[in-house]
């Protein structure tokens, strides 16, 4: 029996096809009847599992219970929001929703290519988690904080404003704390994979940093449309602030999280076809995927508190108090329930670069370095599974914004924007980025603009970083 006398049998392709191989050898080598071939590999495929003891049919068996579906047919329904979207970003979202595993998906206005999922792309899936879908910077996430510092600060007080940022955080590749942060999150069980226990060191020394990439801590006038309430029947009032917004991830650990799991995902579909290799996902009832979860949520953790001392220490620096304090992810994964096919249902949705957005869920998405981000309350929408934008989306690829643009054409547009940048690379300026406002209206159905936050002190990493965002 050849590979296509087996997929006649429904054999599938990889490792199911050459462990039926092995089988017919031990079969013939044993004195089996030949002609009985066929009837058996029929059983075996038939039931695998009432194989899996068996001496010689068992790894056979086992291969074929582990053997990945066949991708669908059609792609599961997916809605896609905002008008002329990056061709291989559509591309993208269309292959993802081909996985058997996918139920559901969404693509907000801010969509460009990722690696697998496009970045904006939104996806449930059957008990399965992708590492891919989350993202190699898992949780990254913003963080709003209004103070109570005089309006002025912002022009009159800039020098001390820059060196609370360069004092309280990091900027760069690998960067980290000689004397380290302190945050509770350094107590919990580090050990629950692996990985995370290999890795505990490198990241309380990253603790409170904020790496490089599109990540950001920046100062700027916030305006409240009308009242924002939040955390337990606390409320800001409606007027204008000084705000700090910061946008960062898990740094070096959680990046080293996705790189060892996604291997293990890609080693266990082997045969996928190239477009989806990377949306290579581990089932939540394997090992591997249980650690996989519990490692997300460590890094969910690590990413929040990484904010936490960033805008602490900063506020401290400043011996401020703070108004108001909003953050979100847009990074994970979260089992969640929702109706699919009229089936109300639970499944796991990952967001990578999208914005939880349920109903009354406050969040925060940005612009760029001169262009305004928005405090957002989620509408709760159903056909995006819960789901914004996480911010305006590049445009073009870095190595494109490098060639095309020069640091005295974007100085006079941050002069003329009122913007004071304290460092970034040239890849990250404003036009980089799509038009925030078209992005905002195109999903006008998914949130609510409750405020406005202007960026007027900016710090990102320098330029040549290799970005980790």
């Amino acid at each position: 029996m050849n590979t296509k006398d087996f997929i006649h049998l429904g054999v599938p392709l990889g490792e199911a096809t050459r462990r039926a191989t092995d089988f017919v050898a031990k079969f013939i080598l044993g004195g089996g009847n030949k002609t009985r071939l066929e009837a058996e590999v029929k059983a075996i495929v038939a039931h695998p599992a009432a194989f899996v003891e068996d001496a010689m049919r068992g790894e056979f068996a086992k291969a074929l219970l582990n053997a990945p579906p066949p991708p669908r047919a059609e792609p599961v329904k997916y809605r896609q929001w905002g008008e002329g979207l990056e061709h291989e970003a559509v591309m993208q979202m269309e292959r993802a929703c081909l996985l058997p595993v996918a139920v559901a998906g969404a693509l907000m206005p801010d969509a460009h290519v990722g690696y697998g999922l496009p970045i904006g792309g939104v996806l449930a899936t059957d008990n399965v988690v992708i590492p891919y879908a989350v993202g190699v910077d898992i949780a990254c996430r913003m963080k709003m904080t209004v103070l109570d510092l005089p309006l002025r600060d912002l022009e009159r007080k800039q020098d001390r404003l820059t060196r609370a940022i360069e004092r309280e955080t990091r900027f760069g590749v690998g960067a980290s704390f000689r004397e380290r942060r302190e945050h509770e999150v350094m107590d919990a069980d580090w050990s629950v994979t692996p990985v995370t226990k290999q890795h505990k060191d490198r990241a309380w020394s990253q603790l409170g940093t904020s790496g490089s990439g599109n990540h950001f801590v920046e100062f700027g006038l916030f305006t409240a449309h009308g009242p924002i309430a939040w955390g337990q029947s606390k409320e800001l009032p409606a007027g204008t602030y000084v705000a700090l917004l910061s946008h960062s991830g898990s740094r070096g650990t959680g990046a080293a999280v996705c790189d060892h799991y996604s291997k293990i995902a890609f080693s266990q579909f082997p045969n996928l076809p190239s477009e989806l290799k990377r949306l290579a996902w581990l089932s939540l009832d394997s090992h591997a995927g249980q650690e996989y979860w519990a490692a997300m949520e460590l890094m969910g953790r690590y990413a929040a508190a990484n904010h936490a001392c960033i805008h602490e220490h900063i506020t401290e620096n400043l011996s401020a108090t703070v108004l108001l304090d909003l953050e979100n992810h847009h990074n994970f994964a979260w089992k969640e329930r929702h109706v699919i096919g009229g089936v109300e249902r639970d499944v796991y949705v990952h967001r990578k670069g999208a914005t939880p957005a349920g109903q009354g869920l406050l969040g925060v998405i940005p612009g760029s370095m001169a262009s305004p981000g928005f405090v957002v309350s989620g509408k709760g929408n159903t056909d995006s599974l819960h789901s914004a934008s996480h911010g305006a989306g590049r445009v073009m690829s870095r190595k494109a914004a490098n060639e095309k643009f020069n640091w005295k054409d974007v100085n006079r547009l941050l002069r003329e924007r009122g913007v004071t940048l304290i460092s970034a690379g040239l890849d990250e300026v404003p036009m980089a980025y799509k038009n925030i406002r078209e992005v905002m209206a195109a999903q006008r159905d998914l949130v609510t603009i409750l405020g406005q936050f202007d960026p007027k002190l900016v710090k990102m990493a320098p330029h040549g970083e290799r970005p980790e965002d």
